[in-house]
């Protein structure tokens, strides 16, 4: 099978679902059940983008970091009541039927920020005022703080529900990236940048055993505004570069299998550096394509929603 043969299989059974068709596959067939749905893209409003397609459609005119339930069916979205108050709100939107409804709300100035849903949808934990992360009961909008007193940014929940991961902004150690273990409460700093390294946006692989991240650690030599994604274990060890070209990454995402990898990126050709396009990539990061669309230029959130 020649190289082009192989990234054009792979990029159909992304498109698809079909996993099986990228002869990766070793498991029977009935195994390979197809689970990858639709891209959820944040901003400006909340875009969907369907498998075979490229041409977004418009779920919401309005509304901030967006994520999707495990099951695919919600959406958590980051709201605001109309005027006056411009109270903020935590919606879930149901992709179903259409509706949305409020979970929770506070006044005009609270900060929320980037929602992430438990594994079995039961909960979604968010930052609220920037130092205090809270896990939100679906069914009744009770709260229940997991960790606060520091800032932080972009958590994300692991698929096992041991951990979440975020960025962390230390007093007196400044940016980091650190796990928060939730049976115990226990925080743990899994990676300290290099003085000028700009990182952020880590998300769990779909095993729990490290946490991928952007970053210009590899790439500050580049004249371009660029980066790459990286890895390192949770427990703090086994720093690695992942991708090769360097170029802006936000947002990584893994699909609902687990065998691919999307971000937020920009193409070569892109004249600005937006986030206006999906790169999809394979699990081990040796084959990438992309998933165009000027409809979603300067995007700031990306999520792959499960099949529904």
């Amino acid at each position: 099978m020649t190289t082009m043969s192989r990234r054009t299989l792979l990029r159909a059974a992304a498109l698809t679902g079909a996993a099986a068709a990228t002869g990766l596959v070793t498991a029977p067939a009935a195994a390979a059940e197809a689970v990858n749905g639709s891209w959820i893209v944040t901003g400006p409003g909340v875009l969907q983008i369907d498998p075979g397609r490229t041409t977004p459609r418009v779920l919401l005119s309005s509304g901030g970091d967006v994520a999707a339930s495990p099951d695919g069916r919600y959406l958590a979205v980051r709201g605001q009541t109309p005027g006056p108050a411009f109270d903020v709100t935590l919606e879930v939107y149901d992709r179903v039927t259409g509706l949305s409804r409020t979970l929770i709300t506070d006044r005009f100035g609270v900060y929320y920020e980037w929602p992430t849903w438990s594994p079995d949808g039961t909960e979604v934990a968010l930052v609220i005022g920037e130092s205090r992360l809270v896990a939100v009961n679906v069914a009744t909008g009770a709260r229940r703080v997991l960790v606060e007193g520091h800032r932080m940014v972009r958590p994300n929940w692991s698929r096992d529900g041991s951990m979440i991961v975020m960025e962390w902004i230390s007093r007196s150690e400044g940016h980091q990236l650190r796990t928060l273990e939730l049976a115990t409460g226990k925080v743990r700093r899994i990676h300290q940048p290099d003085p000028g390294e700009h990182f952020g946006w880590p998300v769990f692989t779909p095993e729990t055993g490290r946490v991928v991240f952007s970053t210009n650690r590899w790439t500050r030599d580049v004249d371009i505004l660029g980066g790459a994604l990286g890895s390192v274990r949770v427990d703090g060890t086994g720093l690695k570069r992942l991708t090769a070209e360097p170029r802006v990454y936000l947002s990584p995402v893994f699909s609902p299998d687990g065998r691919y990898c999307a971000a937020l990126s920009v193409p070569p050709t892109n004249p600005e550096p937006d986030g206006g396009n999906i790169l999809v990539a394979t699990r081990g990061f040796d084959a990438e394509w992309w998933i165009p669309g000027d409809e979603y230029d300067d995007s700031s959130r990306l999520d792959w929603a499960r099949a529904i």
